[in-house]
């Protein structure tokens, strides 16, 4: 079927009917870092904090669960690095519309990227939030190994390595991970939501 005969419906129930019935306001944590920065603890324990300090509606959204599952398909040259972050942008999106706090950990090393998932949303509603971290702390840390691999040359296309990573010029909030204990890092973006009156 060809896209001009596609004709997408309104719905009688908006964003701002959805989030009214919550207690706080729908928003999307883009948490974006080198590998080994510490984006998914810190995503995982934040969520865990809103969930149960706060009553907040959320919903994760992980690099490596979302490779095994909607974007199984995917490689990871350039191309493909944006295609997954497309596709992720867009079901952040639906989440966003549906009420509620969107927190992303993928490592989406391009800024162009980035700045097509904000394009997205309503401005002030995308928040880029830099998991600052050296390289050689991430290298120490290797959690998974892939520093090695890509050091040894058996782990091709590998962020920071062979693959440049594209900082944030101006994100809406910086940890710096290597300084801050995970309990801090998490405690400044919570304080950073309160300040902006999407939680309570």
């Amino acid at each position: 079927m060809p896209s001009s005969e596609i004709y997408p419906h309104l719905s009688k129930v908006d964003r701002s009917m959805r989030s009214g019935v919550k207690n706080h306001l729908p928003v999307v944590l883009w948490l974006t870092g080198l590998s080994g920065s510490g984006k998914s603890t810190i995503a995982n324990q934040l969520e865990y904090e809103l969930v149960t300090k706060y009553n907040a509606h959320t919903y994760l959204l992980d690099g490596d669960n979302i490779r095994t599952g909607l974007n199984s398909d995917l490689g990871f040259s350039d191309e493909d690095r944006q295609e997954n972050i497309r596709r992720i942008g867009e079901v952040a999106k639906l989440m966003f519309d549906a009420g509620l706090i969107v927190i992303t950990a993928f490592i989406s090393p391009f800024s162009t990227d980035r700045l097509f998932v904000r394009k997205l949303l309503p401005p002030g509603c995308f928040w880029e939030v830099f998991i600052s971290c050296p390289i050689e702390i991430c290298q120490q840390r290797d959690p998974k190994g892939l520093y090695k691999k890509a050091l040894t040359g058996n782990l091709m296309q590998f962020t920071g390595i062979s693959s440049p990573y594209e900082a944030p010029q101006y994100p809406e909030l910086t940890i710096q991970s290597n300084i801050l204990s995970l309990d801090e890092s998490v405690s400044t973006i919570i304080a950073e939501l309160k300040s902006k009156k999407i939680i309570h």
